[in-house]
């Protein structure tokens, strides 16, 4: 069998979590193959709204096998928090949640670091989520990091110590006020509840369940324009967030690549600092906010908001290989008389359909082309043929220009206010 894949195309944000959850039931198995809880995939149904920060997007579904695959790092007080939450709701997390022994995990002082590290840039912060990725990221390309396996070995607690003492040799080149104490409190806590999970070898666990023919969904996290290598560097997260992280975060080779699913917003967001083309800093800009609900699931912090890149939106696609196309929130550009769609830049007198290197301290200028918006009320349509015709030529125009079809239209939050517009499987 093959793995399909599913990612965010833009800056995260997209409704990866919404979307894992609408296609869950046609998979046996749902894994996250990389990035940590600065991830905040959101799903909502039957009127409550639901956060997943580590666990796959599929733990609402019975039966479904969730792995945490090896590309993810794990902070075990917020993944006991998270488990807690499931338990309360009555979600087996224990019988249907599987973890890789190679997942990294995130220690106190690794959130301790991030928070001082950014503190120091001022001006020149990235908008980390201060959850410790990067520092956890860095401890594990830099050879020195704990694993999740590491929790069942006799002497977890002198490699603990061992790891801690370095950070705080670190922090004191930080004028940076802290209380370990105040953190490892709950992540031994965590520790305890990860002890009673299912831990597994991921690499052998995921192409075992292939071999046994069942269907796996890949589930991406932050987005495609966050990757460590092809997103806006420095502004960027520590991870590979397109398509090739599947294999280096499940152990999965190349050729059990299936379909890649591409999401993206009808229009773009961005959370934290980094080069925006589109951004719109004016009272169009504040009202996709409101109307989108544009605040970070983890960070509740306002999001940044802008028209739809295209040139950005084709070099995801080049990027991860994308099959088919999603497109979520288009009902909160209801009542936008005129809409704006970047088709090109200029930069320096000279006009561009690629990608620049150095987008972050000398960003193009956008094209636009303009197009009719719409002004019924999407929330209630339950077919593409109640679509308004200018949401139609928006999404014909998107697939003209990128090649690949759109197969979903969101028109809200719920998980029934997902529309099917072409054949998925």
């Amino acid at each position: 069998m093959k793995t399909d894949v599913l990612l965010g195309l833009q800056w995260g944000d997209e409704g990866k979590g919404k979307i894992v959850d609408v296609l869950a039931p046609h998979y046996d198995v749902i894994a996250r193959f990389q990035g940590g809880p600065n991830a905040g995939h959101t799903l909502e149904f039957n009127g409550i709204k639901h956060v997943l920060h580590t666990i796959p997007s599929g733990i609402f579904h019975e039966k479904k096998i969730n792995l945490i695959g090896n590309g993810v790092v794990l902070d075990p007080a917020i993944f006991k928090k998270e488990v807690d939450a499931l338990l309360k709701m009555g979600v087996d997390v224990r019988r249907n949640l599987r973890i890789s022994r190679k997942a990294h995990l995130i220690l106190p002082t690794h959130r301790i670091l991030d928070a001082a590290s950014e503190a120091q840039k001022g001006k020149e912060k990235i908008g980390s989520t201060l959850k410790g990725i990067g520092p956890a990221y860095m401890d594990k390309t830099g050879r020195n990091g704990l694993r999740v396996g590491d929790i069942e070995s006799t002497d977890f607690e002198t490699r603990y110590r061992s790891l801690v003492d370095k950070h705080i040799r670190m922090l004191a080149h930080f004028q940076f006020d802290y209380d370990l104490k105040v953190y490892e409190s709950v992540w031994f806590e965590g520790i305890e509840t990860m002890r009673k999970m299912n831990l597994v070898d991921g690499e052998y666990e995921i192409n075992r369940l292939l071999d046994q023919g069942m269907k796996v969904l890949a589930e991406g996290a932050q987005g495609s324009l966050l990757d460590i290598d092809f997103g806006s560097y420095p502004f960027v997260t520590s991870s590979n967030t397109i398509t090739a992280g599947t294999c280096s975060g499940l152990g999965i080779s190349p050729h059990r690549i299936g379909e890649v699913f591409g999401i993206f917003k009808a229009y773009c967001t961005r959370v934290g600092s980094g080069p925006f083309p589109t951004e719109l800093n004016d009272d169009t800009g504040e009202w996709i906010r409101k109307n989108g609900n544009e605040f970070g699931a983890t960070t509740g912090r306002p999001r940044r908001t802008g028209w739809l890149d295209i040139p950005l939106l084709k070099y995801s696609i080049m990027l991860n290989g994308v099959t088919k196309l999603m497109m979520m929130k288009s009902d909160v550009l209801s009542g936008i008389d005129h809409l704006k769609i970047c088709t090109s830049y200029t930069l320096n007198d000279n006009d561009l359909t690629t990608i620049p290197y150095d987008i972050v301290y000398n960003t193009p200028l956008p094209v636009y082309t303009e197009a009719n918006g719409w002004k019924e009320n999407l929330t209630d349509v339950a077919t593409e043929a109640r679509f308004p015709q200018e949401l139609k030529s928006y999404i014909r125009f998107i697939e003209e220009k990128t090649g690949v079809p759109v197969h979903v239209v969101s028109v809200g939050p719920d998980r029934k206010q997902t529309i099917i517009t072409k054949k998925l499987f």
